[in-house]
C-alpha cells in the first residue's frame, strides 16, 4: 500500500491537508476499494490492533462504516454509546478516553455535537505520550474530514476510476447548496474541493450562509484565502454550467432560530430538482451525505435516478476511504 507521502499521527481537520496527502488518500482507497471487490474482503493490516468508536451522539453511516472499515482491516473493534456509558455516572470524556487507553485502544474513531472534542482526547494523548491516533468523525460545525474525502473519492472516481487524483478537477464547477453554516461536511467539502483547483459555489438562504462566512473562510490567515469560492445567495448562479450539485442536509437539531420559514418554501427556492439541474452541464451529478430529507433538499425522483444521482456510490466510497484513513494512521504502529 502507498503511504510514503505520509506522516500524520492524527486526522482532525482538512484545514491544512496538502495536494499529497489528498493524492494519498484516493490512491490507497482506491486500492482497498478492489480489495472490496474481491471474494474474501478482509486484509490483515491492522491485525491485533483495537480501534474504538467512541460515538458521543448519534450515527448511522459514519460509525457502521468505520467499525466494517475495521473489520476489513482485521482490528477488533471496540463501541462506545454514551447513553450506556459511565458518563450518565459524571465520568468525564477524557476519563472516558484514558479507559479505553488503559484497554490497548490504537486508533480512537470520535465523533461528538460539540466543536473541538476530538482534538483536545488527541492533545491529551499526545500528553500522556501514547501511541494512540485520534481520527475526527465529526465534531459540532467544524469539520468532518472523512465525509469530506469520500466525497472527493466518490467524484474523482468517476471521472477516472482506476487513478482517481485532485488533479482530476482542476476547473470543474462544484455546486454546495443547502443548510452551510451549520454543516461540518460543508466545512471539509470546502478545503478539499478547493484544493483541487475546482470552482466552489456555495448557495443558501442568508440565514443559513451569513456574509461573516466568506470573511471566515477567506480571512489573511485562512488556506483558502486565494482559492475559488464563492458565495450565492440564489441558486440559479450556483448551478448555471456546474458539473457536481452536492445539497447539504438542513440540521433542525443545530438551528437555535426559526431560520427558515418553512421547508415547503426552502424547497421551492433551494430544493434540487430535475428542472433546476437543466442549468447545469449535460452529464452533471448530484451527491448528498445523508440522511436526506426527501422533497426538502432533493426531490426523490433524482435520490432514486442511477444516472444522476452519486448518493448509493459515497456510501460505498466510505468503507474504502475510511479503510484508508485507518490504514494510514495505523499502519505504523504494529510492533
Amino acid at each position: 500500500m502507498p503511504n510514503n507521502t505520509w506522516n500524520r499521527h492524527h486526522i482532525l481537520s482538512l484545514a491544512d491537508f496538502t495536494a499529497a496527502e489528498y493524492n494519498t488518500v484516493l490512491k490507497t482507497a482506491a486500492s482497498f476499494r478492489e480489495v472490496l471487490s474481491r471474494r474474501t474482503k478482509k486484509v490483515p493490516t491492522l491485525q491485533g490492533q483495537v480501534v474504538a468508536n467512541l460515538f458521543f451522539e448519534p450515527s448511522t453511516r459514519t460509525r457502521s462504516s468505520f467499525e466494517l472499515a475495521a473489520k476489513r482491516l482485521s482490528a477488533d473493534t471496540l463501541n462506545f454509546a454514551s447513553a450506556s456509558s459511565s458518563m450518565t455516572k459524571g465520568e468525564t470524556i477524557l476519563d472516558t478516553a484514558k479507559t479505553y487507553l488503559a484497554m490497548g485502544t490504537d486508533i480512537m474513531v470520535v465523533r461528538h455535537k460539540e466543536a473541538g472534542v476530538p482534538d483536545a482526547i488527541a492533545q491529551e494523548m499526545d500528553r500522556l505520550d501514547s501511541r494512540v491516533s485520534v481520527l475526527n468523525a465529526g465534531d459540532g460545525q467544524h469539520e468532518h474530514p472523512s465525509q469530506g474525502l469520500l466525497d472527493l473519492f466518490t467524484i474523482c472516481s468517476l471521472i477516472d476510476p482506476i487513478q482517481p487524483r485532485i488533479e482530476l478537477l482542476q476547473g470543474k464547477k462544484i455546486a454546495v447548496v443547502g443548510d452551510i453554516l451549520h454543516s461540518r461536511v460543508a466545512r471539509s467539502n470546502i478545503w478539499s474541493l478547493t484544493a483541487t483547483g475546482a470552482e466552489v459555489h456555495l448557495a443558501a438562504p442568508p440565514t443559513l450562509l451569513p456574509k461573516w462566512f466568506a470573511e471566515f473562510v477567506e480571512g489573511e490567515d485562512s488556506p483558502i484565502a486565494n482559492r475559488k469560492l464563492f458565495i450565492h445567495w440564489d441558486l440559479e448562479p450556483a448551478l448555471q454550467d456546474a458539473d457536481f450539485v452536492m445539497t447539504l442536509r438542513l440540521q433542525k437539531e443545530r438551528m437555535t432560530a426559526h431560520l427558515l420559514p418553512s421547508l415547503r418554501e426552502y424547497h421551492q427556492l433551494f430544493g434540487i430538482t430535475r428542472k433546476r439541474l437543466e442549468l447545469c452541464k449535460p452529464g452533471v451529478k448530484v451527491l448528498h451525505p445523508g440522511p436526506v430529507n426527501r422533497g426538502v433538499e432533493i426531490s426523490s425522483d433524482i435520490m432514486d435516478d442511477a444516472e444522476l444521482s452519486l448518493i448509493q456510490a459515497q456510501v460505498t466510497s466510505g468503507v474504502a476511504v475510511r479503510m484508508a484513513l485507518l490504514y494510514l494512521i495505523g499502519s505504523g504502529k504494529s510492533v
